[in-house]
């Protein structure tokens, strides 16, 4: 259950990225981008 949050978690941190960059706000964009990768299950999730 836990792993389902911080993936959707993360879905809306690099989605929320990607508008940000479409924005010209690029330094938010790649925060919002790399926290996201971070937190996914695909990244080095901050909570194991």
């Amino acid at each position: 259950m836990l792993s389902l949050l911080l993936w959707i978690l993360a879905v809306v941190l690099v989605v929320a990225g990607i508008l940000a960059l479409f924005r010209r706000q690029i330094l938010w964009g790649i925060v919002l981008i790399i926290i996201g990768l971070l937190v996914g299950p695909g990244g080095v999730s901050i909570f194991t």
